[in-house]
């Protein structure tokens, strides 16, 4: 850190002891970003590949089936994660209003035939070929980075002015509609969470902001109480081992329940899952967390869970330290990125323990799948990004 220090000195004068505090708390949360970003990566490699050797042995005939496409997937994570970390913020916030127009085009692509690829009644994905993508993912983030742009615009008139405060709620609510018509759920009530939640950051009136969720909230009751499969999911996760569900709409949660209980403290070791052979569906995918508990025992899953907390917190800290230097773009994309983490991850999380009804959701980095890996590459690298900015604005403050 005295390196550091002597680097960021100026020819006027060096910097003052609260600058260099600022400059080292810089470097120390884009050190923890890269850190739990490459340790998730790490971690989520080895697993999903124990969790899917069996699978893609009996499916592919060949073990290392999901491996290869992952390592394949990281390499293009890792490749958009240096663009992005090379890439000014400017341009995200310039290129918002295309990026959110392009997620729409994306999210109504799915729906085409012969473009859009159906599993198990829900049409999630657009068929590319050697890949399925998964408009959502993007859609998330692109999300952030307009209303991060118009929040920023419109700072001063988002808490009277009713035009300026439903105006992002409206953009978010036309993507929520194409996500339910899916459906995506999950990524929709995160998509939702998400929007609201930087909308109150930006100044709204909490009232207002209750309000429009119970709304909300209320209709999507509304809708899921027509859909006989997701009142099933429901009735069913309140005890999933009933004699009338534990092979049905139970089944998935009832195997995952059965893993983490079998993992205990310390876990059954390395590859000595039961579960993963064929007894609990996409445990490579949205169960990946279960396998890890199996395998590693809560030792393991706390070992994730941290990681992914130090990931948010180190998020919400980096959007309050370019709030303080009124980079609001910045700051909402930071707190933006934070929430879909742990949106994300909360949501994984409830469903394997059983706090929330069966919904497809990957973990962050952890599960398997192209389009949520890259895209997690990418908001860790914009947050890398954000900090980089920071510190070269202190710099050249302390220059002047």
């Amino acid at each position: 850190m005295k390196n550091f220090a002597v680097k960021i000195s100026s020819p006027r004068g060096n910097l003052g002891p609260s600058r260099i505090r600022n400059s080292r708390g810089v470097v120390a949360e884009l050190n923890i970003v890269a850190v739990a970003s490459v340790l998730l990566l790490a971690i989520g490699l080895l697993m999903m590949t124990s969790a899917s050797i069996e699978t893609a042995s009996s499916n592919y005939n060949e073990p290392f089936y999901f491996l290869a496409r992952q390592v394949v997937f990281m390499a293009v994570g890792i490749i958009v994660a240096i663009f992005a970390i090379l890439t000014p913020m400017s341009f995200w916030k310039g290129a918002s209003p295309s990026l959110l127009i392009f997620s729409y085009i994306l999210l109504i692509l799915v729906f085409v035939p012969g473009l859009g690829h159906e599993v198990r009644g829900s049409a999630r994905w657009i068929s590319l070929g050697f890949f399925n993508l998964q408009p959502s993912e993007l859609a998330k983030l692109f999300m952030v980075f307009y209303v991060a742009s118009y929040l920023e615009k419109n700072i001063n008139e988002i808490k009277d002015n009713w035009g300026k405060f439903l105006w992002p709620l409206s953009v978010a609510g036309f993507a929520a509609a194409l996500l339910q018509q899916e459906p995506d759920h999950g990524a929709m009530v995160i998509l939702l969470v998400t929007v609201f939640c930087l909308v109150f950051l930006a100044g709204a009136k909490l009232i207002r902001v209750l309000s429009l969720l119970l709304l909300f909230g209320v209709v999507g009751v509304l809708v899921a109480s027509t859909k006989p499969h997701v009142l099933a999911r429901f009735v069913s996760f309140m005890d999933p081992f009933d004699q009338q569900y534990v092979y049905t709409s139970g089944y998935q949660l009832a195997q995952s329940l059965i893993a983490f209980g079998r993992g205990e403290v310390f876990g059954v070791g390395l590859g000595n899952s039961i579960q993963k052979l064929y007894f609990l569906p996409d445990a490579h995918t949205d169960f990946v967390l279960a396998i890890i508990a199996e395998e590693l025992g809560m030792v393991g899953v706390l070992v994730v869970v941290s990681l992914i907390g130090a990931l948010v917190l180190s998020a919400f800290f980096i959007g309050k330290k370019a709030q303080a230097q009124n980079r609001l773009f910045e700051a909402f994309v930071s707190y933006g990125i934070g929430l879909l983490f742990t949106g994300q991850a909360l949501i994984n999380i409830g469903v394997n323990i059983g706090l929330m009804p069966t919904k497809g959701l990957t973990f962050p980095f952890l599960s398997y799948g192209g389009a949520s890996l890259i895209v997690s590459c990418l908001m860790s690298s914009l947050l890398m990004r954000i900090q980089f900015e920071l510190g070269h604005a202190l710099v050249n403050k302390a220059n002047q």
